[in-house]
C-alpha cells in the first residue's frame, strides 16, 4: 500500500475512511499522464538529437502544486462527496521527508514542457474516472476523453 491516491481512493470504495499518517507532509501531486506527456516529449527530442538529449530529467508538478498530505486528501473528500472521510493515524510510523520536490528548470529550460494541469484539474479527472469505475462505465470512452481533453490543454 502506502501510494496514497490509491489508498484513498480504495478507502473511499470500500466506503471506509482514508488512513493517513503524516498530514503535514509536503508532496509535489500530478497527474500520470504529465509526466507521460514529458517522456513523449523527451523521445522525440532524442530522436530528432538523440546525444543532446541523453541524460536525467525530472518531469514534475508546478511548485504551487506541492501541497500537504491532509490537504490532498481532504480535497479527494470532499470532491467525491458521500460522506467521504478522512482520519490521522496516530501510530508509530517511519520517518519521511517533510518536504519532497524535484528540479523541473531542466525541463522547461531544454524541453519547453510544462505541466498542463494543475492539482485541482488532476483531481477532479482521478475523481471523475474512479465513480466511472464505481458505476461500470465505459472506462476506455473515459480514459480517451481525458487524455483528449489534456491535450487540448493550452
Amino acid at each position: 500500500m502506502d501510494r496514497l491516491v490509491p489508498d484513498c481512493i480504495r478507502a473511499i470504495l470500500k466506503g471506509e475512511k482514508v488512513l493517513i499518517r503524516n498530514p503535514h507532509a509536503i508532496r509535489p501531486w500530478q497527474h500520470v499522464l504529465e509526466p507521460l506527456s514529458g517522456y513523449l516529449t523527451l523521445v522525440q527530442k532524442l530522436y530528432e538529437d538523440g546525444p543532446r538529449y541523453s541524460g536525467a530529467w525530472n518531469f514534475g508538478s508546478d511548485d504551487s502544486d506541492a501541497k500537504p498530505v491532509e490537504w490532498l486528501v481532504r480535497q479527494m473528500c470532499s470532491k467525491w462527496g458521500n460522506k467521504a472521510s478522512y482520519t490521522i493515524d496516530q501510530g508509530q510510523h517511519p520517518h519521511e521527508a517533510h518536504y519532497l520536490k524535484l528540479d523541473c528548470s531542466k525541463v522547461k529550460a531544454e524541453l519547453g514542457w510544462h505541466p498542463q494541469w494543475n492539482l485541482e484539474k488532476a483531481l477532479e479527472s482521478i475523481i471523475e474516472w474512479t465513480k466511472a469505475f464505481k458505476e461500470k462505465k465505459d472506462l476506455r470512452e473515459i480514459c480517451f476523453r481525458q487524455i483528449e481533453d489534456f491535450g487540448n490543454r493550452p
